[in-house]
């Protein structure tokens, strides 16, 4: 369901890592947004500042300029809050941004402004772990394979180095990421709702989770194939538990892990981002 954004007051987030690394895109998009709507505009120098910036967002619609990681990072720091419900969350994609162009946002600095200006708010689904982490597109078990980073990181002030250069780790739309072989196979009891899908006595090569629509998350599990390849185990539910042998996995840009059990449960419509009205 799509709604009309409800403030034309934009407090506009500027991501450290995008002045770093595109200073003509972020030009860009200060001269659209400020040009449409009263925009305050905010220059955080790192991640405390970039939260603080957000929590005294007051009426202002927050929009984000920055790749996908400042992206996950916004939609969590909401989450903490107890705030996507009631936020519509805006982003202009500056750098690496296969995941927000993955849900709809455009990938043009001047066409994802003017969403930010004339779009829509859109409820998507997400999926909130137990340790209070958020997937907004994908995650995988192990993480998949991801490209070489394009340059190396640049601090944003002396003796903060914050950051690392960042790599492009969702290649493909939509963001659903492959169920990638490791080089071994890992044993992991998979449940979905309850019901167990694979069990630890069958070594797995991946396991993949999606948000889909309407509260529910589509499960696929690899099986290890010997010779023929296996077939994908399919499944979907409200809450999908991951146990066993330690392992990392992969959710939107980051890598976390190793753990040894993880818990994600669906939460729908749990956070608003603008989108083109048609889209």
């Amino acid at each position: 369901m799509a709604t009309s954004p409800t403030s034309d007051q934009l407090l506009v987030i500027i991501d450290p890592v995008a002045r770093q690394t595109d200073g003509e895109s972020v030009r860009i998009a200060k001269d659209v947004l400020s040009a449409g709507a009263a925009a305050k505009l905010c220059l955080p120098e790192g991640p405390e500042e970039f939260a603080r910036a957000l929590r005294r967002r007051g009426s202002r619609r927050p929009v984000v300029v920055g790749d996908d990681r400042a992206l996950v990072r916004a939609v969590t720091l909401l989450h903490q809050e107890r705030e996507p419900a009631g936020c519509a969350l805006s982003v202009v994609p500056v750098g690496d941004s296969a995941l927000a162009e993955s849900l709809g946002v455009p990938g043009g600095t001047v066409a994802a402004a003017r969403a930010v200006l004339d779009g829509a708010e859109r409820r998507l689904d997400l999926l909130v772990d137990d340790s209070g982490g958020v997937v907004l597109g994908a995650l995988g078990i192990p993480p998949a394979p991801v490209r070489p980073a394009a340059a190396e990181p640049v601090p944003v002030a002396a003796g903060r180095p914050w950051y690392r250069s960042l790599v492009r780790t969702l290649a493909t739309r939509p963001v659903r990421l492959s169920a990638v072989p490791s080089p071994g196979a890992t044993r992991l009891r998979v449940e979905v709702d309850g019901e167990t899908v694979v069990d630890l006595d069958q070594p797995v090569q991946a396991v993949s989770v999606t948000p889909g629509p309407d509260g529910v998350a589509s499960v696929e599990v690899r099986p290890l194939s010997v010779g023929a390849a296996a077939t994908p185990l399919l499944a979907s539910g409200r809450t999908v538990t991951v146990t066993g042998e330690a392992f990392r996995y992969r959710a939107d840009a980051a890598v976390t892990g190793p753990v040894r059990r993880r818990t994600w449960r669906v939460a729908q419509g749990a956070w608003g981002l603008t989108l083109p009205a048609d889209a």
